[in-house]
């Protein structure tokens, strides 16, 4: 497996964690990220969505797939920026930011992974 494959899995398997625990302990991860708890179904479909990216990101990795890997590089760090911005504007804490370094550290290490296969 190359090395912006196994950044993919990495992040994979990340959202794995992050999907099953929005999906079946939604207010314990809510309180973790400062947030107050909700009987909404909102944090639910969030994490079905987590692993639905999971699943894509884990079956590109399998994949070596380069494309896929590309693509990820701009959409991890706009998610950083957006939760930063969320934080500045107030809307979240600054737990947000440190949840959206995970996406921007894993963006810049697929990105040098991808740099350096060439």
């Amino acid at each position: 497996m190359k090395k912006s494959s196994t950044s993919l899995l990495v992040f994979g398997v990340y959202l794995v964690g992050m999907g099953f625990g929005l999906l079946f302990a939604p207010n314990m991860v809510l309180g973790i990220l400062g947030f107050p708890a909700t009987d909404e179904v909102w944090p639910h479909v969030v994490g079905l969505l987590a692993l639905v990216l999971a699943f894509y990101y884990i079956t590109a990795a399998r994949a070596d797939l380069r494309t896929f890997a590309r693509a990820t590089v701009p959409a991890r760090i706009a998610v950083f920026i957006g939760f930063a911005a969320f934080t500045l504007m107030g809307l979240a804490g600054p737990i947000m930011i440190l949840l959206g370094a995970v996406d921007l550290l894993g963006a810049l290490w697929t990105g040098w992974a991808l740099k350096a296969e060439g």
